[in-house]
C-alpha cells in the first residue's frame, strides 16, 4: 500500500515458497518457444488503467517474443471473473495474467469466498509499473476549488457527497474511506463495474468525485470536466506538477495501483524466466515506456521473488484496513 523499496521486500519466507514451487526438475526451454500468440488475459474492461498498461506492455512484449500478444479483456466482479479464467488456462506460458492490487492483494480480505488463490494458482513473473492515486472532482461541484473546500463541503454535506469507484472493497474504494476516515466525514459510495464507466460518471455530474490512477484524473482535467484536489504520492509529480500531495494537506496516505505479471501455476521455470527476460526487454521500447510516461508509471521490471515479497507485504497491509471498515463482497 505505501511505497517502498522492491529489493527491500525480499523475504526468505516467498524466496522459499517460489523454491518449492520450482523443486522439482523442470524441461528444458523448447527451442521454438513462444510458437504462438501470447494472450495477456485483462480482468477489467477496455478503457481502464489495467487495459491501457496491458496494451502498452503487450506493445514490448511482442517484440522481445517475436510472436503476437493480444489483450483479452474478461471482466466482472472485481477481477475474479478474469483472474479465475487466467488461473485455469494451461501452464505453458502462452496465456498471463496483468495482476493488480485489487487481484493479487485485497480480493483475499473482502471477498468471503475468492474463487482463485493468488499464491497457489498463479507464479510471478516480474512486475510492470506502480501509478499513484488522485482525488479528483467533478466539474459540477464549482464551489469546490482545493482539497480544504472539498473537505469542508463533504462534512456540510454529512453523507451526501459521493464517490465513485470500480466496485465495494476495490482500491479506489478503500483508498477513498483512508482519506474519509482521516477527515472525519461521512460519504456516499457509488460503485461500478470499472474504472471508465465512474469516470464518466464524475465526468457528466452523476457522481460528485473519485479516487483513481492519475492519468485518468488528468484527462478529464485537461478537459475541464473535473480538477485534481491532491495526489496520494510521497511527492508530486512531473504529470501534474501544481497538485499537492495528501501528505502536504496533513493526510499521510501515498498508495496508487501497482501491476504485474503472472502465468498459471505449474508454468515451468524455463518459461518464467524467458517471460521475465521477455518483460525486461519489452520495457526498453519507447512505445511502451510512452504509455507508462501518460500515466505516470515508469517501467519497474522485478525477478519472480521480489514481486512474491511485494505481494506479500500488500496483502498484509490492506488486509489491516478491509478488517477495521469490515468490508466484505459477499
Amino acid at each position: 500500500m505505501l511505497p517502498t523499496s522492491r529489493r527491500g521486500l525480499l523475504a526468505a519466507s516467498a524466496t522459499g515458497l517460489l523454491a518449492g514451487k520450482s523443486a522439482l526438475a523442470q524441461p528444458a526451454l523448447p527451442a521454438n518457444w513462444p510458437d504462438r500468440p501470447i494472450r495477456i488475459i485483462v480482468p477489467y474492461a477496455a478503457g481502464g488503467i489495467t487495459d491501457v498498461i496491458s496494451r502498452g506492455m503487450a506493445v514490448g512484449l511482442q517484440g522481445a517474443l517475436g510472436q503476437p500478444v493480444v489483450v483479452e479483456n474478461r471482466p466482472g466482479a472485481n477481477g475474479t471473473v478474469g483472474t479465475l479464467v487466467a488461473a485455469r488456462a494451461p501452464a505453458d506460458g502462452t496465456t498471463i495474467t496483468m495482476g493488480i492490487t485489487d487481484t493479487f492483494a485485497i480480493n483475499r480480505s473482502t471477498f468471503r469466498s475468492l474463487p482463485y488463490s493468488d499464491e497457489n494458482d498463479f507464479m510471478p513473473i516480474s512486475m510492470v509499473t506502480r501509478v499513484p492515486f488522485a482525488l479528483m472532482v467533478g466539474a459540477h461541484r464549482r464551489e469546490i476549488t482545493d482539497y480544504a473546500s472539498f473537505i469542508r463541503e463533504a462534512r456540510r454535506e454529512a453523507g451526501r457527497l459521493s464517490h465513485a469507484s470500480w466496485g465495494v472493497g476495490s482500491s479506489s474504494h478503500l483508498a477513498f474511506e483512508f482519506v474519509a476516515r482521516a477527515e472525519r466525514f461521512e460519504k456516499l459510495h457509488v460503485p461500478f463495474a470499472a474504472q471508465a464507466p465512474g469516470m464518466q460518471a464524475v465526468a457528466s455530474g452523476q457522481v460528485d468525485s473519485m479516487m483513481l490512477p492519475v492519468g485518468g484524473a488528468n484527462s478529464l482535467a485537461l478537459d475541464n470536466r473535473a480538477r485534481i484536489l491532491a495526489l496520494a504520492h510521497p511527492t508530486r509529480i512531473e504529470l501534474t506538477p501544481n497538485v499537492p500531495t495528501l501528505s502536504e494537506l496533513g493526510v499521510p496516505l501515498a498508495t496508487g495501483l501497482w501491476l504485474a505479471l503472472y502465468a498459471p501455476a505449474r508454468t515451468p521455470a524455463p518459461i518464467i524466466a524467458r517471460l521475465n527476460a521477455a518483460v525486461r526487454e519489452g520495457m526498453r521500447n519507447e512505445q511502451t515506456l510512452a504509455v507508462f510516461r501518460q500515466q505516470a508509471g515508469a517501467a519497474e521490471p522485478s525477478t519472480p521473488e521480489e514481486l512474491a515479497a511485494f505481494a506479500a507485504r500488500e496483502r498484509v497491509q490492506w488486509a489491516q484496513l478491509v478488517n477495521e471498515k469490515n468490508i466484505r463482497v459477499e
